[in-house]
């Protein structure tokens, strides 16, 4: 019983996981001259948006299948913090709380998948060691 809920809470996790980079990588691209001001107005160089972009919508998608899901997990942990301390300065915004949070919150997700890999149903599993299960 708990390794078929443990089956399944992997993609599932995965999904969650996955969904806001995969949306926001789209909507960057529908909004890409807002979105490079945007980064441009905090100090952020424009020219790494198509890199956001891409680690987004390709790294999204990775994550939601299980393909390479430790590295794409590291590289969406740096990003994530990175993205809160810039995007987030909840110390010059009190509103900025929450996706501050938010952000940190989802970084410790990645790890997760990063410590115990993708977990079922994903491209990676016949490549990964299984993790303990809890019983």
């Amino acid at each position: 019983m708990m390794d078929k809920l443990q089956d399944m809470s992997a993609p599932i996790g995965r999904l969650f996981l996955s969904m806001i980079f995969i949306f926001s990588g789209f909507s960057k691209i529908t909004g890409y001259a807002a979105t490079a001001g945007y980064m441009e107005s905090v100090g952020v160089p424009s020219i790494l948006l198509p890199l956001v972009i891409a680690l987004e919508l390709l790294g999204g998608i990775a994550i939601l299948i299980g393909f390479k899901a430790r590295l794409i997990s590291l590289l969406f942990v740096g990003f994530n913090i990175v993205s809160a301390l810039i995007f987030h300065q909840f110390w010059n915004d009190e509103s900025q709380m929450n996706p501050f949070m938010k952000n940190i919150a989802m970084a410790g997700g990645f790890l997760m998948i990063f410590a115990h890999g993708p977990g079922a149903y994903s491209v990676d599993k016949d490549h990964a060691p299984r993790t303990r299960t809890l019983h």
